[in-house]
């Protein structure tokens, strides 16, 4: 209270509170003149800020903030100590953390209306493929060739979306059992972590009318899931009768933060939600929120004993999930199944010797392959792809194909159904920090510690456009599947340079600068990818990379790394909004139907509306539209 009257002295007649508190005091380890510092834990706090510098001005209109949800950032546990800083110029101290990760979900999915229509086109028909238009309303104009049958979800377009891709896993019997069956109840976590006697677990604070509301609310209405360094949140925020900053449930570990999560969209109902967490301290907790139910898995780093950096479900599957490790791993794990000491499954030796001599090999080593005999304990499957950080991963939406991002630098396509690398693509320099696929699975964005967006090609194989236009680490990208068909493209990206920048691209609209280059590649704006063969699990042979085509020799090289294109041949992509959303780095963002959302790392959480039907269009040009401070 002393810091506030001497705020208050400075500031004069401007009034000055500390936010109300919402649990016991308790006392760090520190002390002040032999005084132990008392700790304040705060409520979520839910603002509405407006004016013209909370607004987002792109061609299409102008997106508002609709409101800011700050969240209460724990303190450190009583029982730890203050950790050491490793940055020599650091001024303050404090524990690891990734900021505040979302997960969004609809229990329901909404009936969307799409604004992208599905136009069949003299050439399409032709061809026996579609092409699609951006319109921005159903009142808009459409032609005879275009119904209302075609109708869908904007993220279910695109050719690689047609064919099914087998289950993970399944041509392995011994993992015929994995997956619920139909008709049969759900199975849940055996511990209950609100009367859980275990360390890691400091205490769980579950909403006093939580059963209530989740019995009242709409299935149609958005939960959301966030991480903020040792706390764990879970939020409605479609609550009517409730303040959406009041959490549903909260659950606060010990020491270990939680660094990344997901849920599992093939298992969520209104009363069953199955969601994994991966932390700091290498454990990962599989939570049913609905229930208080939890289970530790790899429990003290019994396979892993290196920090979770990112974590997924495994696309179809109800009990496997993916987890990156910091120490280059990829480890498949089953929800159900015990945890044992695990051992590679050939006599190991040193990484760089184990890998052997091919790129292959050297890119992707399997530690133990999904299809072993040997399935009765965690881990399923595990590959070593790196010896630095994996920094992020994300699955393709045909559910074939895996990108992964890691402090090396590169980025690698890997077939993981047939557990083998495709390709291995480099940047400029620095790490590669997040990853996303387009919704159609023909693109793939990269953001790095260069500073730049990164866009390449699945089918061409290639980078085709760097993204200036960020002052720091890109931190998190993702598309627009609501502005999105298979000739343009939205999406948006964020950095510790606290800016949202969104862009917009077209294929056609890319010309690499006028430069000779060496390698004979093929045209950005060409129709005809370069041919590509995807793997199958037995699969013994792979159409390797054309960049090492050259025009001397022009054979082709068994290569699957792809050498860093010159800046002189590569096009550059401008954004077309840039603006500086917050006052701390920002570390998340993600696209709704009617919404944009952000996150930074200090817990705000911003809310962007889209631009109504008509409204501001008059007032916005293109020209305008990157001119955002």
């Amino acid at each position: 209270m002393e810091f506030v009257h001497i705020l208050r002295k400075c500031l004069g007649s401007v009034p000055v509170s500390l936010p109300s508190a919402r649990y016991p005091t308790q006392y760090s380890t520190t002390t002040t003149n032999g005084v132990p510092v008392p700790i304040t834990e705060t409520n979520n706090a839910l603002s509405h800020p407006s004016g013209p510098e909370y607004q987002l001005v792109v061609g299409e209109g102008i997106y508002v903030l609709r409101e800011e949800l700050h969240l209460a950032t724990p303190p450190p546990h009583p029982s730890e100590a203050p950790p050491v800083n490793p940055n020599p110029l650091a001024t303050t101290m404090g524990p690891p953390t990734v900021g505040v990760k979302l997960s969004i979900n609809i229990v329901s999915p909404r009936k969307i209306i799409p604004q992208l229509y599905k136009i069949d086109s003299p050439s399409s028909l032709r061809s026996n493929l579609a092409t699609y238009s951006i319109k921005e309303s159903e009142k808009e104009s459409r032609g005879s060739h275009e119904t209302s049958s075609d109708e869908a979800d904007p993220q279910s377009f695109g050719p690689g979306l047609n064919g099914k891709a087998p289950a993970f896993g399944s041509s392995n019997t011994l993992l015929s059992s994995i997956g619920g069956k139909d008709g049969l109840k759900r199975r849940k976590p055996k511990n209950n972590i609100i009367k859980s006697n275990s360390s890691f677990v400091s205490r769980v604070i579950p909403h006093e009318a939580v059963n209530k509301r989740l019995q009242e609310r709409s299935p149609e209405g958005l939960f959301c899931f966030a991480n903020i360094n040792r706390a764990f949140q879970w939020l409605d925020l479609s609550s009517t009768t409730v303040p959406k900053a009041e959490s549903l449930s909260k659950v606060l570990f010990t020491k270990a933060n939680v660094l990344c999560h997901d849920v599992n969209d093939l298992t969520k109902a209104s009363n069953h939600l199955d969601v994994i967490m991966g932390t700091n301290a290498a454990d990962i907790i599989w939570y049913e929120p609905c229930s208080q139910k939890y289970a530790r898995i790899n429990k003290n780093g019994i396979i892993n004993r290196s920090p979770v950096s990112d974590i997924r479900w495994v696309p179809g599957s109800e009990n496997l999930f993916l987890a990156s490790h910091v120490d280059g791993n990829l480890i498949v794990y089953d929800k159900e199944r015990d945890d044992a000491t695990f051992a590679p499954e050939e006599n190991g030796l040193p990484l760089d010797e184990k890998l052997g001599s091919t790129q292959e090999n050297r890119y992707f080593h399997i530690s133990k392959s999904v299809n072993s005999k040997n399935q009765k304990n965690n881990p399923v499957a595990s590959w070593k792809i790196s010896n630095q950080q994996i920094n992020a991963f994300s699955f393709s939406p045909d559910n074939r194909h895996l990108a992964v991002v890691s402090e090396d630098g590169s980025l690698r396509i890997i077939d993981y159904l047939g557990e083998s690398v495709m390709d291995v693509y480099l940047g400029y320099f620095g790490g590669l920090t997040c990853v996303c696929w387009s919704p159609d699975g023909k693109y793939i964005l990269t953001g790095g510690q260069d500073d730049l967006v990164s866009i390449w090609s699945l089918t061409e194989r290639q980078l085709i456009a760097r993204c200036p236009g960020h002052h720091s680490w890109v931190t998190a990208v993702a598309f627009d599947p609501w502005r999105c068909d298979d000739r343009n493209y939205r999406f948006g990206s964020v950095g510790q340079d606290c800016r949202l920048l969104l862009w917009d691209f077209n294929v056609s609209m890319l010309h690499r600068p006028k430069a000779t280059s060496v390698r004979q590649r093929g045209s950005i704006s060409s129709h005809v990818p370069v041919g590509r063969q995807r793997t199958e699990s037995q699969a013994t042979t792979r159409l390797r990379s054309t960049s090492n085509v050259t025009s001397d020799s022009g054979e082709l090289e068994d290569s699957i790394e792809h050498k860093v294109d010159s800046k002189k041949t590569t096009a550059e992509l401008r954004p077309v909004m840039s603006k500086l959303v917050d006052d701390d780095p920002l570390c998340w963002v993600g696209f709704l139907e009617e919404c944009i959302m952000t996150s930074c790392d200090e817990g705000h959480i911003r809310t962007w509306d889209r631009p109504k039907e008509g409204a501001n269009r008059s007032q916005v040009t293109i020209s305008g539209a990157g001119s955002n401070p």
